[in-house]
């Protein structure tokens, strides 16, 4: 019943982004002409990444981009708790940049909110993280079911990119979210499909090698996106100053967008004209439009579109703006496939490939390896289009794209931040569980510190009120020197003539590894099985915080496993 409510919530808020979306950009950009430049592009970004910081920064007052990895890491890291404002926070900072040019999707923004959703309503009801976990997951397939009109879609989302366990207890409900946020949609837009798509060619198995190749070339498309996704978001982490990122984020989307206009907002207008067979239409806007007939010309134009949408999208996120990666990598997708049989079919290579088809294609394609979901891609793209008549070549692509970016790096879009942080989940329980555990609730602190300089006459004072047979040695900043075992000192503890001549420093030993505070479970108990320890110290920054032990770690691992396996 909560994952029925869910869904129709999540069907409305994802039905009120794109109005919002739609309504901003028609606003401003409704008077553009077709066939000369419109300098307005110059302005709008800036203008509408600006309001955003504002609003984030005065109103939110949290940092809510990159909304998929933010739901991750609340499954993950925080019970599947997200706060209340998020279920309105991404919908409204998200409407204001895309609508205003900022070249990203509607997608990562709608997860966050649905997920927000869906937790807020379990834990109105108390409910257990573990059912939380799943009325999140509801949440966000109601969101991408609700703003593509995909239900199949929306449920793969949630298995293949936040990584929910297909079970019993979790496949009905991601389902039932999942086809009331798309029958909201269907209701509330009509049951037309997101994108207008009429196969006219039939797809022929002697252009399944064509195929082959372009699923490998959308998965080195996708290794591109990707890495100048993360290159600039580093770029811009360098940058202290809000100003400075405002500044050089809104000018280079506001520069890219004014010289290649597709790359305002979401980008579905060209995808649409691509797939209709329009291909001159995507130079509307621009200065170029004298050149719009020119074979080689539209070539570079859209090479140079499809190249720069990943340096747009990071800029505009890089700069202060909300939104995500979902359809960016549609919109590669759809130019990288229409490329593809669009420089082919000039070649005179003696055949002829459809580029409506191909352009399909690579939207899975590309998708697939951006996300590393390479059924969702599959799927979404289907019911989105209706192309369902191309299922064994979307199939060849998707599958290829994801081998393929799996070569470069095993991590999506979305998990890479979190991988190397330690706090990603995945489908294997074992690995998943020592995700879940923090290593603050596995320190132990009562073990008695001492000092090289002390005495064995004060060692032994030490011993006679401790309850441990294990003690840290630290100096006066208290940096873990060593430590001294009671083993290694029972043969002289009780020689009173060595009271004032032996020290700590002499019969202290060396610690076989230590643990970082900060690192992740898995990579704790690689050093365990490293060292063969049974105890190992605890430290930050050199300094010392306490112990933890194997059997602390099981016993925590052990209660954890009940809690998350039982269904």
């Amino acid at each position: 019943m909560l994952s029925l409510v869910v869904g129709v919530f999540c069907g409305i808020a994802a039905q009120l982004l794109k109005f919002l979306i739609h309504w901003i950009a028609g606003l401003l950009t409704s008077h553009f002409s077709a066939t000369t430049e419109n300098y307005l592009y110059l302005v709008y970004p800036v203008i509408g990444i600006l309001l955003t910081v504002l609003f984030v920064k005065y109103v939110v007052k949290e940092n809510i981009s990159h909304g998929v990895t933010k739901v991750l890491y609340a499954i993950s890291r925080r019970k599947s708790r997200l706060k209340k404002r998020n279920m309105y926070a991404s919908l409204i900072s998200s409407s204001i940049t895309i609508g205003f040019g900022g070249s990203v999707g509607a997608e990562g923004p709608i997860v966050y909110t649905g997920a927000a959703i869906g937790s807020n309503i379990g834990q109105a009801f108390r409910l257990s993280p573990k059912v939380l976990m799943i009325l999140v997951g509801c949440g966000a397939a109601a969101g991408i079911a609700g703003i593509f009109r995909a239900p199949i879609a929306g449920m793969l989302f949630t298995l293949e990119v936040l990584m929910i366990d297909l079970t019993g207890l979790t496949v009905m409900p991601l389902l039932v979210s999942s086809i009331t946020g798309a029958t909201v949609a269907y209701i509330l837009e009509g049951y037309s499909a997101e994108f207008f798509f009429s196969q006219s060619e039939p797809f022929v198995t002697r252009q399944i090698p064509w195929t082959i190749l372009l699923g490998v070339f959308c998965g080195l498309m996708s290794y591109y996106f990707t890495k100048v996704m993360f290159m600039m978001e580093s770029m811009f982490k360098k940058m202290k100053q809000q100003w400075i990122r405002i500044l050089v984020g809104g000018g280079l989307i506001a520069v890219m967008v004014f010289l290649l206009p597709p790359l305002y907002g979401e980008g579905y207008g060209t995808i649409n004209s691509l797939l209709e067979g329009n291909v001159e239409e995507v130079v509307n806007g621009t200065f170029f439009y004298v050149d719009r007939h020119d074979v080689w010309f539209l070539v570079l134009f859209i090479g140079a579109v499809t190249m720069m949408k990943a340096f747009a999208t990071s800029s505009t996120n890089g700069a202060g703006g909300v939104g995500g990666t979902f359809a960016p990598s549609l919109f590669v997708g759809a130019l990288t496939g229409f490329l593809f049989a669009f420089i082919i079919n000039n070649l005179d290579m003696g055949v002829t490939l459809s580029q409506k088809n191909f352009t399909l294609m690579g939207m899975a394609g590309v998708m697939s390896g951006v996300m590393h979901a390479p059924l969702m891609a599959i799927f979404l793209t289907a019911e989105m289009t209706g192309g369902y008549q191309l299922f064994l070549p979307l199939l060849i692509v998707s599958t290829l794209a994801y081998f393929t970016i799996q070569y470069f790096t095993p991590y999506s879009i979305y998990t890479m931040r979190l991988a190397k942080a330690g706090d990603l989940m995945t489908h294997q329980k074992d690995k998943t569980v020592l995700t879940m555990l923090k290593i603050d609730n596995v320190i132990e602190k009562d073990f008695k510190e001492v000092h090289p300089e002390m005495s064995l006459k004060e060692m032994v004072d030490v011993i006679s009120v401790s309850n441990r047979n294990l003690f840290p040695v630290t100096d006066s900043e208290g940096n873990l020197k060593g430590v001294v075992l009671l083993d290694d000192i029972r043969n002289i503890m009780f020689r009173t003539d060595l009271y004032p001549k032996m020290h700590v420093s002499r019969f202290m030993a060396a610690v076989p590894d230590v643990i970082e505070l900060s690192m992740p479970m898995d990579k704790v108990m690689e050093i365990f099985d490293k060292t063969h320890a049974w105890n190992l110290p605890v430290v930050k920054d050199g300094k010392y915080i306490g112990f933890v032990s194997k059997s602390k770690i099981f016993n925590s691992y052990r209660k954890v496993l009940r809690h998350f396996c039982d269904d």
